[in-house]
Order: C-alpha cells, then sequence, then structure tokens
C-alpha cells in the first residue's frame, strides 16, 4: 500500500509537486495542509489527539486537521476529514485565513506547512470520532481557553497556539 502523499507548496500556496507524507514531515519540506475549528456559541470543539500519533501525540488541538490529497479541494478534503475524523458532518465549512509555520518536535518530526483555517458552525448532530486519531474531545469556552493556552501552552499543538486566538476574535466579532 502507498504511503499517503501531500502537496508541496511554496509561500504563495501555489503547488509545487507532491511527497510522501512522512518525507515532508522528516525534511522539512513545505506543504499544504488545513485546521478546521467547529464552534457553537461561545464555545470551540477540540480534540486531544491520539496518544499513537507520529507527533504531538496526547497535546490538545483543533476539532480536525489533515492534508488534502492530491488533486482534492482544500474545502472538500476539510469535509471529508471532519466526517472521518469526528463523524460531523458539515457541507458549509468556510476558510477564515491561512497562515504559515515551522515547529520541530523532540523527534526530529517537523510540522512546515501553510495552513488553510476552516471554520463551521455546529449543528446538533452525533459526535463519534475516531480512536486512532483521537484521545477525546471536549467544547470549551473560548474566554477559558485563552487563559489556559496562556498559562499552560506546552498542552497545545503549535499551530493551534497560532491560530485558535485569531478564530476565537473572528468568533467574537460576528
Amino acid at each position: 500500500m502507498e504511503s499517503p502523499r501531500v502537496i508541496l507548496v511554496d509561500l504563495h500556496d501555489e503547488p509545487k509537486g507532491t511527497v510522501e507524507k512522512i518525507q515532508a514531515h522528516e525534511k522539512p519540506l513545505l506543504h499544504r495542509a488545513f485546521s478546521v475549528f467547529i464552534y457553537k456559541g461561545d464555545r470551540l470543539l477540540i480534540q486531544q489527539r491520539a496518544k499513537g500519533k507520529y507527533h504531538c501525540a496526547g497535546i490538545w488541538a483543533n476539532t480536525c486537521c489533515s492534508h488534502p490529497k492530491p488533486g482534492e479541494e482544500t474545502l472538500q478534503a476539510a469535509q471529508r476529514r471532519l466526517k472521518e475524523e469526528t463523524g460531523i458532518i458539515h457541507n458549509e465549512l468556510c476558510e477564515l485565513f491561512a497562515f504559515t509555520y515551522h515547529a520541530v518536535f523532540d523527534n526530529g518530526l517537523h510540522e512546515y506547512e501553510y495552513d488553510h483555517v476552516i471554520v463551521g458552525e455546529y449543528t446538533e448532530q452525533k459526535i463519534d470520532f475516531d480512536k486512532n486519531e483521537i484521545e477525546q474531545m471536549a467544547w470549551v469556552n473560548v474566554d477559558e481557553l485563552l487563559e489556559d493556552m496562556q498559562e499552560n501552552p506546552c498542552k497545545y499543538a503549535p499551530w493551534f497556539i497560532t491560530a485558535a486566538p485569531k478564530v476565537i476574535e473572528w468568533m467574537k466579532s460576528k
């Protein structure tokens, strides 16, 4: 079975080819990713990453995150992964912003990603998360989350530390 491939991009998110996902995380190579934030009122649905993940295991992040497959549109990929990881079906996701970040982990792997931040309002439906991807999920009040992120930044994924405050600012401005 072929390992998953990611889309290599430049700093303007222009595609530059594809590579195996693990190679992108070993080198590091800039590649396209997305982070989905599902919200309801003043709460965000966050996940604790499964303890078996190859990086950021056991830490908290946004509702779902992943990479589009080669040839797949980013919003379509976000809808697909949201359903696969959480069981949530959402056809009205929208991109809020994008940013580039680079993080190096203790195991020598890198996250060097052009991350599309995507939001969607929760509609009442069953959440049935994939235990291979997610340890647990929680609805958190955004003000309490911001405070905890300041006090305990190591509990959260590096991309989440950057993206969550901007998502929360947007939520409060709606």
